[in-house]
């Protein structure tokens, strides 16, 4: 039979005391009573069935009727004989009591509260617990690394390796002799723990130098490294644990082996690895692979994902184009982007740090016009000497050949025969070879490139020494084409040119049918010439096809489409970033579901990576320039030329420099522009007149042709630098070398893995430190991209003092020059005027100038006109007064105003 529950206070009322037995009931949707058999009710105090409650029925309450009826089943319950409690009360079980009935709110928090109480007692017991079986764990472990230890001095003991008897530390039965069984069972368990703590030494190492277990074993067995174990872990007895080990030994009592033991040696330091190392650890090595299948006249040339880092300074981190018939690539970039770097990977003078070349066939001739190709040549040799040079191979062939003949003209009748027949057979072997290089063919094969090159025949006797640097240009050239190479790799090859030299050399790269690569910085050349253009930015490498002027505008469009690609990504990706911060707490699966597709496409091929960035623009300025005299440098009858009189260069020539000219000397190739400025320095002495600086307090620089290929090689940026100063601190010249764009790292860079066009900028900022009022500059933009270029002319027109400079860059004499010097006739002629007034001087060559212009490249103008004077002065601050008091137009502003207006 199920009764109604009655209420806390009507059990309270009839002694009942413990309410807790009564808990919330989930499927009662009320407080219900736990397990009605095992939950002991309290009664206080205990009665007799002598009293006994009784109460008086009325109809109609159904509440006092439930109450009567609970009254009586517990007086029942009185009777009964009570079960013995633990407290020593008396305890009734309430299985008749109804649980349906629900518990009022107070009750409901009491007995919630209580419940809590009793939960963290529990809680913390059993914290108290688990610690003690953790300590427990702890004695018991190092008890047995005792007991370990000491069976193991006792083995040692026995077998008359450590005398004395056992340590104070320990028990009769580990002391004691071990058997045989149990020695070996000992020293069995020491292997054991040796091995694990020696792997967990290695694990520890291998996580140190950021490798795996496997990857660290391999480097041992090579050798390249020693595992360190170092410290107190390596002086631990046999892999036991070096602090149990001293836990038990006294301090003083050291064994004689241990004694006598040399010092541990000190933990050698992690070598820190860099880029270039981290790179070949981390890609596959490089490989030059050869195409499988390519026809007989077919030739290919190709970089695949191509990195190239020299030690911690990156210069290219994919490079994926290709040169093969028919190509000729332009490949272009600013200064230090890697192009002449991959030529030499191209040419196979350098091994990239990853990627592949592959080659059309295994014997594929590629050959290279060098910037620095005036090194290559000997001034003293003549010109036919100097094509001939190429022939290396050929050459020792003829000479072994002429001494194996001069050896056999020596011999006698009474000599060996063997002998004679030994000489005999190796000038056959030598004759074979000299047929198979067509040796006597040679003289016909320099003389073809001299006509092809643009040379007299009776100009193969002159000395090298007296061609200009175009011409010079074309020997270099000439001495390429001599190798018959099946690619072709040209590298700055318009430097030092002038517009016919270059008009020539158009006209034969395309007469070619070689598979060529050129890298320059003359746009007009690159549109006429090239059917290619690989763009080299940010160390990536990105094919266009079609010439100059098409590349820009497809490059154009390309970095709008990625901006624009880039930015919708980045648009999306912040605004659900924003989303997760918002929702973190309330969704967090969803969150952790959202930050799942965030890094998968973080991760991912698609992806849009950010545009190349466009670094600060090399920017810079001279230091201002003392005051100088009105009359700077003259030249007066000045006649000289090279050959004895064979090859005049100026005739009775006449020049005025003054305050302020900004003067451009130009002429065709070989006209005498690098000689006049020599003459001028004082480098060269003229045959008749003078060329000399005649004013007072001039201050001159000179930056010569190949001003950058003098620097040494050897040494680093920064060094460089502070050798040519002149007691400038360290902090002045590190701020120089930032306007060129020589930062952080980059100024412990040596020389020799500079670029020509940042040895160009070290070139001119050495040249800076020095003050000076007369610049004189023999082709300054050699080498230099065009932002350099235009910081240049920038600087030159900011630039208070003379300047007198050389250059066959139209548009850079066109910005610069206010006055223009031709050498014309063996005469120095000087034009009032700049570049295009020049120009409109001879409606023939401005045409040939204007038939050059391309879509997107730039026009000749006027030369912009600077006011240095306003420039300089000092700015004032303007507090208002007389300068701006006509300039006020509203006579009712300001405060004062309107009331000296209000008592108008």
């Amino acid at each position: 039979m199920r009764l109604s529950f009655p209420s806390v206070s009507l059990l309270l009322a009839l002694g009942v005391s413990d309410v807790a037995t009564f808990s919330l009931s989930r499927g009662g949707g009320g407080l219900q009573r736990h397990a009605p058999s095992a939950i002991p009710l309290t009664l206080s105090p205990p009665r007799t069935a002598g009293t006994a409650l009784h109460a008086k029925k009325k109809k109609g309450n159904k509440a006092k009727d439930a109450a009567l009826a609970a009254l009586e089943a517990i007086e029942a319950a009185e009777n009964a004989p009570p079960a013995p409690a633990a407290n020593g009360k008396a305890t009734a079980t309430l299985d008749f009591l109804d649980d349906d009935e629900p518990l009022s709110k107070k009750e409901q928090m009491a007995l919630e509260k209580k419940r809590q109480k009793e939960a963290k007692k529990a809680q913390q017991q059993q914290e108290r617990d688990a610690a003690a079986e953790r300590e427990e764990m702890e004695k018991n472990k190092r008890k047995k690394a005792l007991k370990a230890l000491a069976e193991m001095e006792a083995a040692e003991a026995a077998a008359g390796t450590i005398n004395g008897g056992s340590d104070d530390g320990l028990d009769e039965a580990a002391a004691a002799p071990l058997s045989k069984k149990e020695q070996k069972m000992a020293a069995k368990k020491a292997a054991k723990e040796a091995e694990k703590q020696a792997k967990k030494m290695k694990k520890k190492q291998a996580k140190k130098l950021g490798l795996s277990v496997e990857e660290l074993e391999q480097r041992e067995a090579a050798g390249e490294l020693e595992l360190d174990i170092g410290g107190d872990k390596a002086d631990s007895v046999n892999g036991v644990n070096g602090d149990a080990a001293a836990a038990v030994a006294e301090p003083a009592a050291a064994s004689p082996v241990e004694a006598d033991a040399p010092p541990a040696a000190a933990p050698e330091k992690k070598k820190k690895l860099t880029a270039e190392e981290r790179i070949r650890k981390e890609r596959p090595p490089p490989r030059i692979r050869i195409m499988e299948s390519s026809q007989p006249d077919y030739t290919a040339l190709r970089l695949e994902d191509v990195a190239i880092t020299f030690r911690d300074q990156p210069v290219l981190k994919s490079a994926t184009w290709g040169v093969q018939t028919g190509d000729r690539i332009g490949l272009v970039g600013a200064n230090g982007a890697g192009k002449t770097t991959q030529l030499r990977i191209l040419a196979g003078e350098l091994e990239p740090t990853a990627g592949d070349v592959v080659k059309s066939n295994k014997d594929l001739r590629v050959a290279m016009l060098r910037q620095e190709f005036i090194d290559e040549i000997d001034l003293t040799r003549s010109l036919r000497e100097e094509f001939m040079s190429v022939f290396t191979e050929e050459a020792q062939i003829m000479a072994d050949l002429a001494a194996a003949e001069k050896e056999l003209e020596g011999m006698t009748g009474t000599d060996d025969a063997d002998r004679m027949q030994e000489v005999l057979d190796r000038m056959a072997k030598l004759q074979a070879k000299a047929d198979t290089k067509n040796v006597g063919a040679l003289d016909s094969r320099v003389s073809k490139i001299m006509d092809l090159m643009g040379f007299e025949s009776e100009e193969g006797d002159y000395a090298v020494s007296m061609f200009s640097g175009g011409w010079k240009m074309r020997i270099g050239l000439g001495k390429v084409l001599l190798k018959e190479p099946n690619i072709l790799l040209l590298d700055e090859p318009t430097n030092h040119l002038d517009l016919e030299s270059v008009e020539w050399l158009e006209a034969f790269l395309r007469n070619q049918n070689i598979p060529m690569v050129i890298v320059s910085h003359d746009r007009e050349f690159l549109d006429q010439v090239c059917t290619k253009i690989v763009d080299a930015e940010g160390g990536i490498c990105t094919e266009y096809q079609g010439n100059y002027s098409q590349f820009l505008q497809l490059k154009k469009a390309n970095m709008d489409s990625w901006n624009a690609a880039y930015n919708a990504q980045e648009k999306k990706i912040k605004a659900e970033k924003q989303w997760i911060n918002k929702f973190r707490l309330k969704q967090p699966q969803a969150v952790k579901q959202r930050e799942a597709q965030l890094e998968k496409l973080v991760k991912s091929p698609d992806y849009v990576q950010k545009p190349p960035f466009v670094g600060k623009p090399f920017r810079f300025r001279f230091p201002p320039a003392p005051r100088i005299s009105a009359e700077v440098a003259e030249v007066r009858g000045l006649s000289h030329g090279y050959g004895d009189g064979a090859n005049p260069l100026f005739e009775d020539s006449d020049l005025f420099i003054e305050k302020g000219d900004r003067i451009a000397v130009i002429g065709s190739n070989g006209a005498g522009k690098s000689t006049l400025l020599r003459i001028l320095m004082g480098k060269e002495e003229p045959d008749a007149g003078s060329a000399q600086i005649v004013g007072s307090n001039v201050y001159p620089a000179y930056f010569e042709q190949n001003q950058a290929d003098v620097l040494d090689l050897d040494k680093t940026v920064v060094d460089t630098i502070q050798a040519a100063s002149h007691g400038q601190s360290y902090n002045e010249l590190r701020a120089l070398l930032g306007q060129f764009l020589f930062k952080g790292d980059a100024v412990e860079k040596k020389v020799e893995s500079l670029s020509g066009g940042e040895k160009a900028r070290l070139s001119l900022c050495c040249m800076m430190l020095k003050e000076s009022n007369l610049l004189i500059l023999d082709e300054p933009t050699n080498h230099l991209d065009i932002p350099a270029k235009e910081m240049l002319e920038e600087a030159l027109q900011h630039f208070d003092g003379s300047v007198v400079v050389i250059s066959h860059d139209r548009y850079f004499i066109s910005k610069v020059a206010t006055t223009i010097v031709a050498i014309e006739d063996k005469k120095l002629v000087k034009y009032g005027g700049d570049y295009k007034f020049y120009m409109d001087k001879s409606k023939d060559f401005k045409k040939k100038v204007e038939a050059r212009y391309f879509a997107g490249g730039s026009r000749i103008g006027s030369a912009p006109i600077i006011d240095l004077e306003e420039l300089n002065q000092s700015k004032k601050k303007n507090f208002g007064g007389a300068k701006n008091a006509n300039l006020v137009t509203r006579k009712d502003k300001g405060v004062k105003n309107a009331k000296r207006n209000k008592g108008k």
